[in-house]
């Protein structure tokens, strides 16, 4: 008989031999034989993911926090300089720097240190306003000297104010309400007469 039983019911091959007990097909074996997953390739591989990009991760923070830095020293380098704002209230009291109601283009800028405090102020105002201006300080339109530039060149260069322009009409005056008060050192560009200009360097001290 070709293909079929051997004597015994067990199944023949196709020259009559009969199939051993237990061999099984190559197909039945494929199906049985659990499939390969290469466990230790995946995870050798999420490995060396982690080793480059966590190092890459702090790389690229470190990188943004000192472009950070860096455009935070340069916004604090700017920041040297007037702000245009009036300062409050209290500033204004402290430095005794009562700027005129109506005034325009008002900034100021503030430092400190352990010998004194500084505020520089600039605004314009009308001639009037600035008569009032000196008289709250306890001075007067008179005080002011023609040609005379009372805020030093160091101080200017603070906040960058220039008062070297020959072709400008400048004039000053330094009040000192008393001993304790502040320092009040004021130079007027009058160059616009109608609308002066008004430079205010005010210093206090511990």
């Amino acid at each position: 008989m070709i293909g079929g039983r051997a004597p015994g019911g067990k199944p023949e091959k196709a020259d009559g031999e009969p199939v051993a007990d237990g061999a099984a097909s190559p197909a039945v074996s494929t199906a049985q034989r659990p499939p390969y997953r290469p466990r230790r390739r995946w995870l050798m591989a999420l490995t060396v993911f982690l080793l480059i990009a966590i190092p890459a991760g702090y790389i690229a923070i470190s990188g943004h926090q000192s472009r950070d830095s860096g455009q935070d020293k340069q916004r604090a380098a700017s920041a040297r300089g007037l702000v245009y704002e009036w300062p409050s209230r209290v500033q204004r009291r402290i430095y005794d720097i009562p700027i005129p109601d109506g005034s325009t283009y008002v900034a100021h800028y503030e430092t400190n240190s352990w010998e004194s405090s500084t505020m520089f102020v600039q605004f314009r105002t009308s001639p009037d306003q600035l008569a009032t201006f000196l008289e709250s300080l306890g001075s007067q339109r008179a005080a002011l000297s023609e040609g005379t530039v009372t805020i030093r060149p160091e101080e200017a260069d603070v906040v960058g104010w220039y008062f070297g322009d020959p072709s400008r009409s400048y004039a000053g005056t330094v009040v000192r309400r008393s001993p304790t008060a502040p320092e009040v050192a004021i130079t007027v560009d009058l160059t616009k007469p109608e609308r002066p200009r008004v430079h205010v360097v005010s210093t206090t001290t511990p």
